[in-house]
């Protein structure tokens, strides 16, 4: 019998463990259900015409996935590879198909969970925040934490469906009988 994977994220604040990672003097989390691995940096391959906040494609496993620099997305200068950087390979649900993608990130720190089980919803000043991506805040260890909603960073522009596409695990043939 096939495993069937969920194409539905688990409501913000429901998530207990987080990865977190640096980016630029701020601590990010993302749910640890959506990472799927953490690479060290490796060569890109850039591909004409590709988006300024994609920083190129690079071979996992035999797929071929983009990597964004979250730097870049979040309006900061382009990251620059330390011995820290790495790739946090991701799954996100976009238009109900799931996607396979790389970010860039400074440092990663840790799998934990947040000081408290709410993250609190963006503080009302007045404005719209940036990035729709931008959920909460929580805290880890006192300090403020940044709780990202990854299937909501991308947009069209950033993730054509040729570029990121997946297959699904259902319809990876089974070998055997």
């Amino acid at each position: 019998m096939s495993q069937e994977r969920s194409l539905s994220a688990a409501p913000i604040g429901v998530d207990r463990q987080y990865v977190t990672i640096g980016i630029a003097s701020e601590t990010i989390a993302i749910a640890v259900a959506q990472v799927q691995e953490v690479l060290d940096v490796q060569p890109f391959i850039r591909i004409p015409n590709m988006p300024a906040v994609v920083r190129g494609m690079i071979d996992v496993r035999r797929r071929a996935i983009p990597v964004f620099d979250l730097r870049l997305k979040f309006g900061l200068s382009a990251t620059e590879e330390t011995p820290q950087t790495r790739i946090v390979v991701l799954d996100l649900i976009r238009d109900g198909s799931l996607r396979r993608v790389g970010i860039l990130a400074d440092r990663v720190f840790e799998v934990t969970e947040l000081d408290q089980t709410n993250v609190d919803p963006p503080p009302d000043i007045g404005m719209t925040w940036q990035s729709q991506a931008v959920v909460g805040l929580g805290r880890r260890n006192g300090a403020l934490v940044i709780v990202l909603d990854v299937n909501s960073l991308f947009d069209a522009h950033d993730l054509p469906p040729a570029l990121s596409a997946a297959p699904s695990p259902t319809l990876i043939p089974q070998s055997g009988g």
